[in-house]
């Protein structure tokens, strides 16, 4: 699966982030999309999100979930 599939689950995160390796752990074959090395990204997360600065974000079936609640 990679970013440009529709139906791919995505991840907006940063390395080093323990909210972030949560997701990532929980949704094994989601992309992972780190917005502290692509700014290009960083902007795309800040549409999907009307300007919220929060991570991880997570887009699946085209919603968009900030932060991760799953296993808190």
């Amino acid at each position: 699966m990679d970013q440009t599939t529709p139906t791919a689950v995505r991840i907006y995160g940063k390395d080093g982030c323990p909210h972030t390796r949560r997701a990532r752990e929980a949704l094994p074959g989601a992309v992972f999309l780190d917005v502290i090395a692509d700014p290009f990204l960083l902007e795309e997360m800040l549409r999907l999100t009307g300007g919220v600065r929060r991570i991880p974000i997570i887009v699946k079936d085209g919603e968009v979930e900030i932060g991760f609640k799953r296993g808190a």
